[in-house]
């Protein structure tokens, strides 16, 4: 987002930075979304891990920081990483950012965290903002039970058969999708998952924030997100639960009675299923007690 003018500097904290790896979010869009911690590392650190060093720079120049830098993604990783592993064992400290957003979501970063850890360094997260968070606030779907699946294959085949996996799930599914690919993707889901409920939010906490909501269907229709510019995030919500019938409700005990004690089978299969507990623990003594 551009400002009209640039916030002041807050007051940096005087505290030494402690050795370790920092997991630094950063702002999504609005530059004002930076934490004041945040910016106690990104001053206190030794060495910047960034995804692109150019959008990085735009941030520290904005709060008067000045650092040293590296690139660290997928295809700077194998070059950056080992010298990064090199300064924490000296007792470095090391601040790692993606372009927007918290590390460690769809970018490379858990490498990095995974080697730290598996070396014995301190790993530190710094929260703050997050795309999938914040579309998930805006889409006024489900909120209590949700699963981030990020980026979809590009591919309609391959794509529909990854939404395969998600399609029995009881949850709000959080996507990530390019805008070339967005009507196409937002077809397959319906195709696949069901017509239900969704929201496609884009340059969230921008100048053109935007939410559009309705059915999948109506979404994949509208001229308005036929290859939208900016970031994307699609929100799904959860299908409908089937209705369980008596022999699923059989079968589901039958099992369940093969690990566990009647009452403890009855419980499992209640819950899972939705039925009533106690027809079915009645099942289940008839089962164990025949005659």
């Amino acid at each position: 987002m551009t400002v009209s003018q640039r916030p002041p500097p807050p007051p940096l904290s005087d505290a030494p930075l402690a050795p370790g790896l920092y997991l630094v979010a950063t702002p999504i869009g609005n530059l004002r979304d930076i934490t004041l911690r945040a910016l106690d590392v990104l001053n206190g650190c030794d060495l910047v891990l960034a995804e692109d060093t150019r959008v990085t720079a735009k941030l520290l120049t904005a709060y008067g920081l000045s650092k040293k830098m590296e690139r660290y993604d997928e295809h700077a990783a194998a070059r950056t990483g080992p010298r990064a592993l090199a300064l924490l064992a000296e007792g470095g400290r090391v601040a790692l950012c993606s372009d927007a957003g918290t590390p460690m979501v769809s970018d490379p970063g858990y490498r990095l965290a995974a080697e730290a850890i598996a070396a014995g360094h301190p790993v530190v997260p710094i929260p703050g903002a997050s795309a999938a968070l914040a579309a998930l606030c805006l889409a006024g779907l489900p909120t209590d039970r949700f699963l981030f699946v990020g980026f979809l294959p590009p591919k309609s085949a391959a794509r529909r058969t990854a939404l395969g996996e998600f399609a029995n799930m009881r949850s709000t599914l959080i996507f990530y999708e390019s805008g070339p690919r967005l009507a196409a993707s937002l077809g397959d889901m319906a195709q696949v998952l069901g017509d239900r409920p969704a929201a496609v939010a884009r340059e969230l906490t921008k100048l053109h924030e935007t939410c559009v909501r309705g059915s999948l269907s109506q979404l994949a229709a509208d001229p308005a997100l036929d290859s939208p510019r900016g970031e994307i995030v699609v929100i799904v919500g959860p299908g409908e639960a089937e209705v369980a019938t008596e022999a699923d409700a059989a079968a589901a005990l039958a099992e369940a009675l093969t690990r566990l004690p009647p009452g403890e089978a009855a419980s499992e299969v209640a819950r899972a299923l939705g039925v009533n507990r106690r027809a079915l623990y009645r099942q289940a003594l008839a089962v164990k007690t025949p005659g």
